[in-house]
């Protein structure tokens, strides 16, 4: 494909701007079955409403009751009490997940197995081994399996990877993200220093609240803290490199702003040497969709419909993963999951 990648604005999305997919593909045609019928479920349905080439065929609950109820809410085609009834439709060409965590794996793979491509949602599975066997099952049958990890999907998240990668903020050496879920700071980590950086070590502490560094070698650290859900948490996603800064700003996991910080040329950011004076700021806006239209909501679910868009788009263009969160971050991603949550057990032993 043809893309002028130098006059692209930063926050183009990187299947875009990287050629590989068309703007127009959002139109690509895609019937979409809905396995669980929980809130999440419920967000994801209203952003597929306004995703051009997106029918809802299908919604699967435990209980039929729940999945016709889901059907008659968000204006669902059809409701199923078996979901492997509903994988097997021959009117669905994909499946969200939206199942508790636990059975994310189970579910995927029931999916799969009925040659439908995948959108699982974060956490993609609890271990590094299962998202392995996932993703094996999905390669074996040519179907997709996107990991839903929507952050790295919002224009603000394109912006702060495309100055990352023209050196905007120098090498990077630090990354530091806070959230209740883990998923979602740890996926700031192959963000800021690439999914092939190799975790050397990582430590972690805590139950309910906590922490964990994750040394990736050469000085270079990804520093992460859970706290609780119900705290006054910063939440924010700071990228620090050798000659400047980027912030994804509150809700870091939902970012519509980003802000990035550069000293001057010849400058010295230290504010011990400037009487203070922070660096220069350069501080972009991205307002959500207007074309969303939610019920209720968590903060910012109206941009679940960016990754919706990129699904299609990839989709039409014989992709597998979306370039924005694919295999190899998935599962950098997973790996370092899974050495923090084995830290934390040890800590509490």
């Amino acid at each position: 494909m043809n893309a002028n990648t130098n006059t692209m604005p930063l926050s183009t999305p990187l299947d875009i701007r990287r050629g590989i997919t068309s703007a127009a593909d959002v139109a690509f045609p895609l019937r979409w079955g809905i396995l669980g019928a929980g809130n999440i479920s419920g967000m994801w349905v209203e952003a597929l409403h306004a995703c051009e080439g997106a029918t809802v065929s299908a919604v699967a609950a435990r209980e039929l009751d729940r999945a016709e109820a889901f059907a008659r809410r968000y204006g669902v085609n059809a409701a199923y009490g078996d979901y492997r009834e509903m994988v097997a439709a021959d009117d669905v060409d994909i499946v969200y997940i939206g199942t508790i965590n636990p059975l994310h794996k189970e579910h995927t793979l029931l999916a799969i197995a009925a040659g439908k491509h995948v959108l699982c949602e974060k956490p993609l599975t609890v271990d590094l081994s299962d998202a392995q066997e996932m993703y094996a099952a999905a390669e074996a049958q040519d179907v997709m399996m996107q990991d839903g990890v929507w952050t790295r999907f919002f224009p603000a998240v394109e912006h702060a990877r495309a100055a990352i990668e023209a050196g905007t903020i120098g090498e990077v050496v630090l990354t530091q993200s806070d959230f209740f879920d883990p998923i979602y700071t740890i996926q700031a980590a192959p963000l800021a220093f690439g999914a092939s950086a190799v975790p050397r070590n990582v430590v972690a502490i805590g139950t309910n609240a906590g922490g964990a560094i994750v040394d990736y070698g050469n000085d270079k650290y990804a520093i992460f803290t859970f706290p609780p859900r119900n705290s006054e948490l910063p939440e924010v996603t700071e990228i620090v490199g050798t000659a400047g800064r980027i912030t994804l700003e509150r809700p870091g996991h939902c970012p519509t702003r980003v802000s990035i910080r550069i000293p001057p040329p010849n400058g010295v950011p230290s504010q011990y040497r400037t009487q203070n004076a922070p660096a220069p700021l350069h501080y972009f806006e991205y307002p959500l969709p207007g074309s969303v239209a939610m019920t209720r909501s968590s903060p910012n679910q109206h941009g679940f419909l960016y990754q919706a868009e990129a699904v299609h788009r990839c989709l039409a263009a014989g992709l597998r993963q979306c370039p924005q969160y694919n295999k190899e971050e998935s599962l950098h991603a997973m790996n370092v999951l899974t050495e923090i949550n084995k830290a934390r057990q040890a800590s509490r032993s």
